[in-house]
C-alpha cells in the first residue's frame, strides 16, 4: 500500500475544536439507535450543542470546576467532556462498570464537584447526593420522572441556560495549554488504580499524531464499540472529528452485528478480544457450513493472484465482509499482541488491521504501525508527539536487538498521578523519561515489539525470565482455546515453579455435552505439541480449565492479578 497525503482539520485546542466542528455542518457526526430506529446529529447541531452546553456550566458557576461524567456512549457524553475542558474545566471520565460505592470514593478523592450523568445511573445518584462530600450538582442526561431534589438541574436546563448565555455573547475562554484538563483512573489490570493528569497539549498531541499516522479519510464511517471513558477510545473519537468521519455509537454488544449491518463502517479501532472473537466467528461460520476447507483454498488462490497484482478479495470473500457491513477495510488494534498469521488472514479477506500500542499516561498514543509499511508482529515506530527508547539492559534477544522495558519522553506524556508522589516518582526515569511498565525491543528502524510486562513476569528457579503474554500469544493459535492466562504455580513440593495455562475453553467447538474432562484431554494433547516447538523453560506444565470468562475490565482486558 503506498502513503497517502494525510488531510484533516488538526486539533489546536479544546475551544478550536467546538468551532471547527460547527465548519463541517450538516454532515452527520453520529448515528445512533433509537429503539428500534437509529438518529442522527450533525457536526454542526453537535458543535452548537457542546458550546451551550459550555455556556452553559459557566453561568451555573461551574467554569474552571472538576465535573465528572458517566453512562453509555452517547453525543450527550461526548458534548460534556469537549465543553467542561473547553470553558476551562477539568473533565473526570468515570467507567460506568464501577460499583457506585467506588465511583463516590473515587470522585471525593478528587474533590469533583458536579457529575453529569446516563439514565442507567438516575436511581443510583439518588443516594449518592445525600451525603456526597464534594459533589454538590447532578446533572441527568434522561431525568427520571417526579425528581425535584435541589441538587439535581436537568441537562436540557443546562442547555437552555447556555443558549441564553450564547444569545449575550459568551465566548470560550483561552486556557492555558499545559493546565490540568482531564483526570482519568486507569483501567487497574493489575489490581491498582491510579488517578493520571492530563493537559490540553497531551490531549491535542496524542490526537494530531494519530491523524497523521493511520489510514482514515473524512468519507470513512466508524462504529464506536470500546467504553469511551477509557482514553483510547476517546482520542479516537476526537481524532475522527478532525478527519470528519462518521460515527456509529454501538449501544450494547448484543446489537453489535445489527449496527455494523447498518452504519457499514469501513474502519474499526478495537481491542484483540473483539478482533479474536471475530475471527473465530468467521471461521465457525465456515465450519458450520462445512467450508472452513474451502475458505483456506480461497486464501491460498487470492493471496497468489495478489502477487501477479490481481485483487479481487472483495468479490472473493463477500460472505465474510457481510458479517460486518460489507465495507470494512481497515481496523487499528491495541491493547496486547496479535496472532500474526490472524493479522495476515485479514489481510486475504480485504481487511488491514495495523496494530497500535498505547498507556493512559500517554494520552494514550505512543505507537502505530504505518498502514503504508507495517511489519509483522510490530506496534510500528513512535508516533510523531513523541520519542521511545529501551533501558539498557545488556540483554540481546536472539534477533540480535537488546531488551529491556520501552520508555517515552513527549508532549503526549501525562503531567503525573493525582496526589501520588510516591508513584510520580517510580513513573520517571532520573533524566524524565516515563516508564511504561512495558518490556520490548527496537529494531534498526525504530520499530518496536512488546515482548510483556515488568509486573506480571514469572521468574523460574533457573533465573530465567519468562513473560506470559508471549506464552499466550502460542495459545490463541489452538483453536479450542477461547481465552488463557499463563501463571506460575508451585509443584507439589512446594518449591518448583511450573509454568501453567488457565483457560477458558471454546465450547463452541465442542460437541454439546462434552463433559469437562474430555475438553482437558483435547487441549492439553494440543499443548503438548505446542512445547514441542518451545525452549525447555516454556514450556507449558500444567492446564487447568475455567468454566466462566476471565472477568475483565471495561476495555477487555483481562485482570490478571485476579488469576492465581
Amino acid at each position: 500500500m503506498k502513503k497517502t497525503p494525510r488531510i484533516f482539520t488538526p486539533m489546536r485546542s479544546f475551544k478550536d475544536m467546538i468551532y471547527s466542528l460547527a465548519e463541517k455542518g450538516e454532515k452527520n457526526a453520529f448515528r445512533f439507535p433509537t429503539g428500534k430506529t437509529f438518529g442522527a446529529l450533525t457536526y454542526a447541531e453537535f458543535s452548537y450543542k457542546a458550546h451551550a452546553l459550555a455556556a452553559g456550566f459557566s453561568a451555573m458557576g461551574l467554569a474552571g470546576k472538576r465535573i465528572a461524567v458517566i453512562g453509555e456512549t452517547s453525543p450527550e457524553w461526548v458534548a460534556t467532556y469537549l465543553a467542561v475542558a473547553a470553558s476551562g474545566g477539568v473533565i473526570i471520565p468515570m467507567d460506568k462498570e464501577l460499583a457506585i460505592g467506588e465511583i463516590e470514593g473515587l470522585l471525593a478523592g478528587v474533590d469533583a464537584e458536579a457529575i453529569v450523568y446516563a439514565a442507567t445511573f438516575n436511581q443510583k445518584m439518588m443516594s449518592v447526593m445525600e451525603n456526597h462530600p464534594t459533589l454538590h450538582v447532578f446533572v441527568p442526561i434522561s431525568p427520571a420522572e417526579g425528581c425535584t431534589a435541589e441538587k439535581v438541574v436537568p441537562f436540557d436546563a443546562v442547555l437552555e441556560m447556555g443558549k441564553k448565555s450564547l444569545e449575550q455573547g459568551y465566548q470560550l475562554p483561552h486556557r492555558d495549554p499545559e493546565s490540568l484538563a482531564v483526570m482519568l483512573f486507569t483501567s487497574g489490570t493489575t489490581g491498582s488504580s491510579k488517578c493520571v493528569m492530563l493537559c490540553e497539549k497531551n490531549i491535542c498531541a496524542c490526537v494530531n499524531a494519530a491523524c497523521a499516522t493511520v489510514n482514515f479519510n473524512e468519507n470513512d464511517v466508524t462504529v464506536s464499540v470500546l467504553p469511551l471513558h477509557h482514553t483510547y477510545e476517546l482520542a479516537i473519537m476526537l481524532a475522527s472529528f478532525c478527519y470528519g468521519i462518521t460515527i456509529g455509537i454501538n449501544d450494547t454488544l448484543r446489537h453489535l452485528m445489527r449496527n455494523f449491518a447498518e452504519f457499514k463502517p469501513t474502519g474499526l479501532i478495537l481491542v484483540p478480544l473483539f478482533v479474536n472473537t471475530m475471527y473465530k466467528r468467521i471461521w465457525d461460520e465456515a465450519r458450520k457450513k462445512g467450508k472452513d476447507k474451502l475458505l483456506r483454498n480461497m486464501i491460498k488462490l487470492s493471496n497468489g493472484m495478489r502477487k501477479v497484482g490481481i485483487d479481487l478479495r472483495r468479490k472473493l470473500f463477500g460472505s465474510v465482509l457481510a458479517a460486518f457491513g460489507g465495507r470494512l477495510e481497515k481496523i487499528i488494534c491495541g491493547g496486547a499482541p496479535l496472532n500474526p498469521e490472524m493479522v495476515k488472514n485479514f489481510e486475504a479477506f480485504g481487511i488491514q488491521i495495523c496494530e497500535g500500542y498505547g498507556i493512559t499516561e500517554c494520552s494514550p498514543l505512543i505507537s502505530v504501525a504505518p498502514y503504508y509499511a507495517p511489519k509483522a508482529g510490530s506496534v510500528g515506530p513512535a508516533v510523531p508527539c513523541c520519542k521511545s527508547r529501551i533501558a539498557k539492559t545488556g540483554n540481546v534477544n536472539d534477533k540480535g536487538f537488546e531488551e529491556g522495558e520501552i520508555q517515552i519522553k513527549g508532549e503526549n506524556v501525562m503531567l503525573g498521578y493525582y496526589n501520588n508522589p510516591e508513584e510520580n516518582a517510580k513513573a520517571f526515569t532520573e533524566d524524565g523519561w516515563y516508564r511504561t511498565g512495558d518490556v520490548g525491543y527496537m529494531d534498526a528502524e525504530g520499530y518496536i515489539y512488546i515482548t510483556g510486562r515488568l509486573k506480571s513476569v514469572i521468574v523460574l528457579e533457573n533465573g530465567k525470565n519468562v513473560f506470559p503474554e508471549e506464552i499466550e500469544e502460542y495459545l490463541e493459535k489452538i483453536e479450542e482455546i477461547a481465552e488463557s492466562v499463563v501463571v506460575g504455580r508451585k509443584d507439589t513440593d512446594g518449591e518448583t515453579v511450573l509454568l501453567t495455562a488457565v483457560v477458558y475453553p471454546n465450547k463452541d467447538l465442542f460437541p454439546e455435552g462434552t463433559d469437562a474432562a474430555a475438553m482437558y484431554e483435547a487441549i492439553y494433547s494440543k499443548i503438548t505439541e505446542l512445547n514441542k516447538k518451545l525452549p525447555s523453560f516454556k514450556k507449558i506444565k500444567g492446564l487447568a480449565l475455567r468454566d466462566t470468562e476471565f472477568e475483565k475490565t471495561t476495555s477487555r482486558k483481562i485482570k490478571r492479578h485476579l488469576v492465581k
